[in-house]
Formats: structure tokens, sequence, C-alpha cells
């Protein structure tokens, strides 16, 4: 789950981690529920779907055992706290979720997590979430939770205002094609009604960047970013739309989550997680639906893994909660409590998925949305150890023209430099 939110990080945190991790080994013994009475901590952020209900239900399968959830407020805490403990090697959660953009990073440092290798999971994960939490021994460190295969929600309310069509099959036909649809559409709903066509271009430029395989980095390490030309193409075009197009609503901001509510925008890139980010903040709007549908055919947009610190003192137990929490029967309960779209392959012919409908969403075949979007897409990008930190520039420099900081060659321009200065 790439989610919410982007707030603005210190890249003098980041590399004060990069340091302690450089510095520090691995700390901590370990305890088994046989022993007494244990305590696990779960670390997240946003929504996992992980109920109370749910982790009650563990509680009980393991006598012994008491789960504590703890939740970031944002991935970027998430991500702070979770370089920073684990360099100091102590104060980290039992189990620890990460979101796939840090793996890269993650990797560099994979003698600091557990080895959860087993051959009794060894082929429920699609074969490159897998191998993207896979270090250069061969070592699993992270077991998937959930992906981001992308359609398109829209208002199906403020579709008919603007004389479009509302069913979604009619909506899929209408947005079927590339970009210049998506923005060619667009303009004519701005011009029937005034509103806005989509939420804000950090949003949309995240929906086309994941097009890309070779956006930021090359496999050698090689930092490309500055000078892609298809990444200045992208961050131009999308601003460029944005004008007429945009809310200029900042992605997870205070106006952006009260938006979702209130109309003033029609439609929104939507990875599974997003239509319980939707849902749980517009619970009383009644014309959101989701099309089976996407510019340029198909896009993943995020996705999150657990994993066990090496430091802990509770590591076998926390193994044992892990793989319980990614086996194919807990992530398809949580795909119903969050829309978090499972990775395991056996979910995708499990009738739990398949069949499953949302009501909020006008009783719309989510699971087999879903299914076909997953399939849909085709290139994977390619995300190196910095990857998180010029995607965040990016996104920075994104806010800074929809907000009227800067011109957008201005703003480009000062992409470039910090890119640069990251070394």
């Amino acid at each position: 789950m790439e989610r919410m939110p982007r707030a603005r990080w210190a890249a003098a945190t980041a590399g004060a981690a990069a340091v302690a991790l450089a510095m520090t080994g691995c700390a901590g013994g370990q305890q088994n529920a046989e022993d007494g009475e244990i305590t696990l901590t779960v670390a997240t952020f946003n929504d996992f779907g992980y109920t109370d209900e749910l982790l009650q239900r563990y509680e009980k399968e393991n006598p012994g055992v008491t789960v504590v959830h703890n939740r970031a407020a944002t991935t970027n805490d998430a991500r702070a706290n979770f370089f920073q403990k684990l360099g100091a090697g102590s104060g980290l959660a039992d189990v620890e979720a990460v979101e796939v953009d840090w793996m890269a990073e993650l990797l560099q440092y994979s003698d600091m997590l557990a080895d959860l290798s087993d051959d009794e999971v060894a082929d429920r994960w699609l074969d490159w979430k897998t191998e993207a939490a896979t270090d250069a021994e061969g070592r699993l460190i992270a077991y998937g939770t959930d992906i981001g295969p992308e359609a398109i929600c829209y208002r199906g309310d403020l579709f008919a205002e603007a004389g479009l069509p509302t069913d979604r099959e009619e909506v899929a036909a209408l947005l079927e094609g590339d970009w210049d649809r998506y923005f060619e559409v667009g303009h004519q709903y701005v011009e029937a009604t005034g509103k806005k066509w989509f939420d804000s271009a950090g949003a949309t430029y995240q929906g086309m960047i994941n097009q890309v395989e070779f956006a930021y980095e090359n496999e050698d390490g090689e930092v490309i970013a500055a000078e892609n030309d298809e990444v200045k193409e992208i961050f131009t075009r999308v601003l460029e739309e944005s004008a007429d197009l945009s809310a200029h609503l900042g992605q997870w901001s205070d106006d952006w989550f009260a938006a979702l509510a209130s109309g003033d925008y029609a439609t929104m890139l939507c990875p599974g997680w997003m239509l319980g980010v939707i849902s749980g903040n517009a619970p009383d709007v009644e014309g959101w639906d989701v099309a089976n549908v996407f510019p340029g055919g198909g896009g993943n947009w995020g996705g999150s893994y657990l994993t066990v610190p090496a430091q802990g003192a509770n590591v076998d137990e926390a193994k044992k909660l892990a793989a319980w929490l990614t086996a194919p029967e807990q992530q398809l309960e949580a795909f119903e409590a969050a829309g978090t779209f499972p990775s395991q392959v056996d979910t995708y012919e499990d009738a739990a998925l398949v069949d499953s409908t949302n009501e909020y969403f006008n009783d719309a075949p989510v699971g087999q949305i879903l299914i076909e979007r997953a399939e849909a897409v085709t290139v994977a990008p390619f995300k190196g150890p910095q990857y998180f930190a010029i995607n965040d520039l990016a996104q920075q420099a994104l806010l800074r023209v929809e907000d009227g900081q800067q011109s957008i060659e201005e703003s480009w321009d000062q992409f470039v430099s910090e890119v640069e200065a990251l070394g």
C-alpha cells in the first residue's frame, strides 16, 4: 500500500538514519508464548484492514499472546521511525509494516531483519512480490500484504450533471485509451460544469510515472531522474493539464480529505486501497462508483509488506503472526475491511474475492474489477534505493506549482538541483 500521506520529511533525518544503520548491529533475544504471557506489537500505517476482531481471533487461537496494534499517522512518519530504530538496534515493533517504495533501501540492511523463508509459504505470493523482498543471499525479509492495481473512481452524480454516462461499463468505454483521452474527457466535463476533473497533480503524476519502467534510477544504481526526458515530459504535462482540470488539493491534506465528500472534482485514480479511503472519509456520499479502466492500460500504485526486525524479543512468535496476517484467508478479510487488494495468488480464484461487491460504490463488483486491473499491469517500475527520496522531491515540486509558488520551469529546475544534491 503506498498509501497516504506524503508529508514532507527532512533529508537530514534520512541521512542520519543511514549513518546509524551502517554503524549499528542487531540486538535482542526471543521469547515464546509457551514461556508465559507475551505481547506482540504490530506497527502499520493508514488502514491495512487489520480490525480489532481479526487480531482478537489470533489471540484466541494462540493462548498466551496479546496483540497490540500501533498505527502511524503517515507513511513518512512510519518510515522515519522504522529506519531510525532499525539503526539504533531497539525500539521497533515485533512486526513492522513497510511500503514497497522503501524496499530497495531496506534490502541494504537485510541482516537486521529476520529471514522469513519457509517452505510452507514459498508459493503464497505473486512472483514479483516475493522477488522484491528477497536479498542477495536469497533471504526473504518481508511477507507481502497488498498490491495496488488501479482503476478510476468517479462521481456518477457529477457525471450526470455534465451529460456524461454514469453506468460504470459505459464510463469505462468513455475513458478507454491513453492519458490524452482521460484529459480530453476532463476538459469536456470542466466546460460543461465549471467544476474540476481530478483531485491533484500529485496523484495523477503518480499514476503516470508508475507506468515508466526506469524513471528515477537504472538497475546499476545510477540516478537518471534529472536528465530523464520522460520524467520531465510527464511532470510538465500533468501540470499543464492541472491548470484547468485539477482541484489543486495537496493529496492527504485536510482539504483533500474534505473534498472526497464535497464534490469538488469528479474522478480520481483508484488503487484498491483507495476505496477504503474514500468510503471512510465520505461515508454519507452516494455518488461514488468505480470503473474498470485506467489510462494507458494498467498501473499499480503501491503495496506493502510485513517484516520482523531481528532486534525483537519475540522473533519466533512475531514470524508466526506475520505469516498468519499475510495468509490468503486473512488478506481476504483485510480486503473486505479496507479494499487492500491481496498479493496472494490463491485469493484470485476464491469466491470471496471474485464475487466481492462494494455497497458504497453502487454495488460495484470490485473483486472482479481489481483482478482484471491487476492483469492489465504490464510494467513493474524499477525502484532503487533513492526512489522514495526522489519521488518525494517530485511531489513537493508538483505541489509548489499547484500552490502558485513557482512556475512549472522554476519548480522543475529546483527539483533537478535537489536530485543532484542527493549524490
